[in-house]
């Protein structure tokens, strides 16, 4: 039996290259190694986007437009959508009493995100709670492995928190998960000064046509003591070249640019039409694609349905195990 591996998205936007080399690339190539579940997270999308439902619903399609497009396959991985399975929302509500609220407050995952909206005392509750409903995500399809960057690993541990004390509490029902964590840092946004994020303005979509990619690249931050093309410029910190180590086959080309543009004599326009040719050859083909599914959004929402329905029957196992464990099977007892 292969070991089952969980990831997943929120629905707030189409997803962008950071989401790419951060994540996707390597889906597409663990999915034929693991079982594979890959949900679309429209109730965590809803904490902070409940005015907006039907920002979270259109960006359903988006989502698993940009799946297929990056590669992965229906027939290799399951695609679900959160809210369709009932049995997330059950085990979260029973997660609920193995926390404690200070324990949640502390989560640094949470108090980063908190700080970064701005809500102080008036977050959500369901924003302030969604590490819990993250653990029963994972735990209802049983995940061996949850691909997560490094800034989500608080999350990971707070779930194996809830299943050790579930199974100690009641009986061993529940797999405990293991975090595998991508090799390839978070790309910074296009103006140098964050994360690219969805929201956030400074971000390449994989669904950005050639010119408005060519906009964006030739808008980006670079170093701002490089005013000239003869002044000594900074690799380090430089979003281009940042980019460059991310999507470059040609490390020795790279390095030699990198040498070259540190000691003076290559110009930013140079460095950045560089770039646009090197994403240009992997988002291309991912362009491509993804026009091609987007001609049929009724073949691709009826993929997503059959792998939800997949996926509810996988969670209602666990479930039925979990009722079973704290006596509350009521009427399945022989």
């Amino acid at each position: 039996m292969r070991q089952r591996i969980l990831t997943g998205d929120r629905p707030t936007g189409p997803l962008h290259i950071g989401h790419y080399v951060g994540s996707l690339n390597n889906r597409v190539a663990l999915q034929h190694t693991y079982e594979t579940f890959i949900l679309i997270a429209d109730v965590q999308a809803m904490t902070d986007n409940f005015e907006q439902p039907q920002k979270v619903r259109s960006n359903v399609l988006e989502v698993a437009l940009d799946y297929l497009a990056v590669g992965l396959d229906p027939r290799e991985c399951t695609f679900v959508i959160q809210s369709q399975i009932p049995e997330i929302a059950e085990l979260t509500v029973f997660y609920l009493n193995l926390v404690t609220v200070s324990h949640l407050r502390q989560n640094p995952t949470v108090k980063t995100e908190i700080a970064q909206k701005g809500y102080g005392e008036a977050v959500p509750a369901g924003f302030f709670v969604y590490p819990v409903s993250q653990a029963a995500d994972i735990t209802a399809f049983g995940a061996h492995l949850v691909h997560v960057g490094a800034d989500q690993l608080p999350m990971i541990e707070q779930t194996r928190e809830i299943v050790r004390r579930f199974n100690s509490l009641y009986a061993p029902v529940l797999v405990e998960p293991q975090a595998l964590v991508g090799e390839t840092a978070r790309l910074p946004g296009l103006d140098g000064a964050s994360k690219m994020g969805k929201s956030s303005g400074n971000a390449i979509f994989l669904s950005d046509p050639a010119d408005e990619v060519k906009r964006k690249v030739m808008g980006m931050f670079t170093d701002p003591h490089h005013l000239r093309v003869d002044d000594p410029g900074r690799v380090d910190g430089n979003p281009v070249f940042t980019y460059l180590d991310a999507f470059d086959p040609d490390r020795a080309r790279l390095q030699d640019m990198k040498d070259h543009y540190s000691r003076g004599g290559l110009g930013d326009v140079k460095v950045k039409r560089h770039l646009l040719d090197v994403l240009e050859e992997s988002l291309a083909p991912i362009r491509q694609r993804r026009a091609e599914f987007a001609r049929d959004p009724g073949a691709v929402m009826e993929l997503v349905r059959e792998g939800t329905a997949l996926g509810r029957e996988v969670a209602a196992q666990t479930m039925s195990a979990a009722r079973k464990a704290m006596t509350l099977d009521y009427f399945t007892q022989a």
